[in-house]
């Protein structure tokens, strides 16, 4: 067989690995997607009237959901990652690394099912969530199929960048609590974003920080794809944000995972 075949071959028996991980082992997904979802529900049930008095214009609670559910999307997949980073940390540290190396398999079929493993993981996840936004009253009217088709290409695209950087953290972390707690920014960067309220209605000072990071512009674009809203140069630069972050992410995990080990 040529070199594409095995590595093909190689990558769906790693893939098929991840994913009967995950069913038998689902409790770390389910709480990791747990968080998104007491999200939406606290920020829409508790304090979606007072948010959605602070957005002014008149707006009202179907507003804020309308407006907040693009964001938690993004943040499910952020969340969603996590769980990836302390997969590969236990594959690390518990030996089957050391295992496949000796084995005549493509070296680079382990990571590559990590990674579509997590990304089919996430789109699971953000499609469970989007049901649940939709449930407690979202609605994207004048979204078209095409703006459909883009948003969720975004919400792969950042997905597959997002799970490189986690396999990155994964493999350089000692241990799965080390892996978790590298892999928090995932969550916080989120959390300090315009998923929750506009940046224009954030302090001066702190602005530049939420505008200048991966999630800002492509919660805007997400946004902007299902609402009508303004993109503006957003779609722009969530493109380079995950393109970037998927190179990075690729590289550092390759050039760990080629490392000899001590």
């Amino acid at each position: 067989m040529s070199s594409l075949t095995l590595a093909v071959r190689d990558s769906s028996t790693m893939l098929r690995r991840n994913l009967l991980h995950a069913r038998r082992y689902p409790s770390l997904t389910l709480n990791l997607l747990l968080t998104p979802i007491m999200m939406l529900l606290l920020f829409v049930y508790i304090f979606g009237d007072v948010m959605s008095a602070g957005m002014g214009g008149g707006a009202d609670r179907s507003a804020y959901i309308a407006y907040l559910v693009p964001g938690l999307l993004l943040m499910t997949v952020g969340s969603t990652t996590i769980g990836t980073a302390v997969s590969v940390s236990n594959d690390m540290t518990e030996g089957i690394i050391a295992r496949f190396r000796t084995m005549a398999i493509h070296r680079g079929s382990v990571l590559v099912g990590h990674v579509i493993g997590s990304v089919l993981q996430s789109v699971a996840s953000v499609v469970l969530v989007g049901a649940v936004g939709v449930a407690i009253g979202f609605r994207s009217v004048d979204a078209t199929a095409l703006e459909w088709l883009a948003a969720f290409g975004l919400l792969t695209m950042f997905a597959l960048a997002l799970t490189w950087i986690a396999v990155g953290m994964g493999m350089v972390s000692p241990n799965a609590e080390a892996a978790s707690n590298n892999a928090l920014p995932l969550i916080f960067l989120p959390l300090i974003s315009s998923a929750f309220v506009p940046v224009d209605a954030m302090p001066g000072w702190f602005q530049p920080i939420a505008q200048y990071q991966p999630f800002t512009p492509a919660i805007e674009t997400l946004r902007g794809l299902l609402l009508g809203t303004e993109i503006g140069n957003n779609g722009w630069l969530a493109l380079g944000w995950c393109l970037a972050l998927s190179v990075l992410g690729y590289f550092w995990s390759k050039a760990v995972f080629n490392r000899d080990p001590k």
